[in-house]
């Protein structure tokens, strides 16, 4: 139903702009100043013109020219050029001026000047207007290819995450452990932020904020006495909007990176902060050793859905430095964030 209201719309448009079109094109080949008033044979004559040109617009344009059918796209407008000078040299001017004009062919050259430039005019405008919603439909074909690609990576996310945490919530079950029950409302709190709260496009700073800290905690818990996690936020300013589900793939990453290598000795910090002009800085820092069982880490699922995002949803406005040294493994991204309603 809407496809159809949207054909009709744009149908009804090109109507009206059409015969906008068509009126002012008829008052500029109809003005003398040496005879003011609208002669009928300059009427008749427009309306020749016209209807060779509405052939060769809605029949001859779509079934030739643009099915790359170029020669035979060609030798219709030569007859319909034709068919045209003749209907004006052979009958109209005989009719309304048998004395005169009437009485001699002026030659093709001279018709050609007459009769051309309404038929370019016209075919040319039709031409340009064609070209403009082909080209409004390519842009929908990719807004609407970019969404579902987005929803595709969103969708690798979620059960990526989940795959991980309820590993280790099984973990601390088996062992009967006191921290289960807070593994639990921290899952919990997570998961119904990227059930319920992400489902946009964008969403507002804070809450993806607050997210963050509690996947920070969630995720803490696999580190215990072996380490120290730091999670720090600076001049956040909640007027401002995120794609959800970005930054914490890195925190996420700095974990596994820590957890798989280390058993002791592990620290991981995350900062967060903003300037005035909604430049959001996030950096995140991790140890690691370097390991066999490390070495993919960075080009795992969640890392590359993260960076193609950015790509689609930041193309001009990011910029992502990752350094893997010295036992540390160290992001950096810069963000362009907009305002919105939170």
């Amino acid at each position: 139903m809407a496809q159809k209201f949207s054909f009709l719309n744009s149908t009804y448009k090109e109507v009206v702009f059409q015969i906008v079109l068509h009126i002012v094109l008829f008052l500029f080949f109809s003005f003398d100043k040496n005879q003011p008033e609208i002669q009928a044979f300059k009427i008749i004559a427009f309306l020749n013109y016209a209807l060779g040109a509405l052939v060769i617009n809605y029949i001859l344009l779509p079934y030739f020219f643009y099915r790359k059918k170029y020669f035979l796209f060609f030798l219709y407008v030569v007859l319909v050029v034709s068919v045209i000078i003749m209907l004006e040299e052979l009958v109209l001017e005989r009719v309304f001026y048998p004395t005169t004009r009437g009485r001699y062919f002026p030659g093709v050259i001279y018709s050609l000047l007459d009769v051309m430039p309404v038929i370019m005019i016209l075919a040319g405008f039709k031409f340009a207007w064609d070209a403009s919603k082909k080209q409004l439909e390519v842009e929908e074909l990719r807004t609407s290819v970019k969404e579902s690609e987005l929803l595709f990576l969103k969708s690798q996310i979620n059960p990526h995450f989940l795959f991980n945490n309820l590993n280790n919530l099984y973990s601390y079950a088996i062992e009967q452990s006191p921290k289960t029950p807070s593994i639990i409302l921290e899952l919990s709190s997570v998961l119904r932020y990227m059930l319920y709260d992400c489902r946009e496009k964008y969403v507002a700073l804070q809450k993806e904020i607050a997210h963050l800290k509690n996947f920070t905690q969630l995720n803490e818990m696999q580190i215990e006495e072996r380490g120290k996690v730091t999670f720090k936020t600076e001049n956040i300013n909640i007027n401002y909007r995120i794609a959800p589900l970005i930054l914490s793939v890195f925190i996420e990453n700095a974990f596994k990176h820590s957890t798989a290598s280390q058993s002791e000795d592990i620290f991981i910090d995350v900062k967060v902060k903003m300037d005035e002009k909604g430049g959001l800085d996030f950096e995140c820092r991790n140890s690691f050793l370097p390991v066999t069982n490390t070495d993919n880490l960075s080009n795992g699922i969640g890392m590359q859905n993260v960076k193609k995002r950015l790509q689609l949803l930041y193309p001009k406005a990011h910029e992502l430095y990752i350094q893997n040294e010295q036992d540390v493994y160290y992001v950096h991204l810069k963000l362009q964030l907009t305002q919105g309603e939170t």
